[in-house]
């Protein structure tokens, strides 16, 4: 059971998470789509999951790569460490270390997905999913995620306007993802970690969560 900032895990092995939450209001959202509507641009590429070649209406939601570039950063930033990886989590990843055996899918852009939930109870190895019994949501990875640099991998997701609003108790990386629910899931599949802390409430606008994780 790996937990905390950063534990030995082996010899000589750590392994530690950093979460980043960051969220930009309706109201930049709104700035954002206003720009968009005025150069005649009414739908965007989606910038997430297999599908990133369809369009999506700006009305459906502003992505955080739009809002970087017209609004600039986040009003707000929050930075949480740590959490739990779930058994069926780490028989994965062990599963990965043998190619030929892997059943199931890994956590690549196609199959990856961040979900958050409303539940603040407290992480358990044994998990397999969210714990939030009705607001919970999965949302695919954003263009060229996961990535990896030296030996911290990175996922992030965007959650949009109507996306997703509800306090913010838990969240997990997962690797597929079912029930469907427009561009997002209900149930993910195979969750690699869960972590509990509150992040505030969304309640519109777009929040952009990403997880970094090192292993040194």
């Amino acid at each position: 059971m790996l937990n905390e900032r950063e534990i030995p895990v082996s010899d000589g092995i750590c392994y530690k998470t950093l979460w980043i939450a960051e969220k930009w209001s309706e109201d930049a959202v709104d700035f954002a789509r206003k720009r968009l509507d005025r150069m005649g641009i009414t739908h965007t590429p989606m910038t997430h999951g297999v599908e990133v070649s369809k369009l999506v209406p700006i009305k459906k939601g502003i992505s955080s790569a739009i809002l970087r570039a017209f609004v600039g950063a986040p009003e707000e930033c929050a930075e949480i460490q740590g959490n739990l990886l779930l058994n069926e989590g780490i028989q994965r990843l062990m599963d990965m270390t043998m190619i030929a055996t892997l059943t199931g899918t890994g956590w690549n852009n196609a199959n990856a997905f961040i979900g958050v939930g409303d539940s603040s109870t407290a992480e358990a190895a044994t998990q397999t999913d969210l714990q939030a019994a009705t607001n919970h949501f999965y949302k695919a990875m954003n263009a060229t995620f996961p990535s990896r640099a030296s030996q911290t991998s990175s996922f992030q997701s965007d959650f949009t306007t109507g996306e997703a609003n509800y306090v913010w108790n838990e969240w997990t990386i997962s690797s597929g993802a079912t029930s469907a629910s427009g561009s997002g899931f209900l149930v993910g599949t195979t969750n690699l970690n869960r972590k509990v802390a509150s992040l505030g409430t969304k309640a519109s606008g777009t929040w952009t969560l990403t997880a970094q994780i090192t292993l040194s």
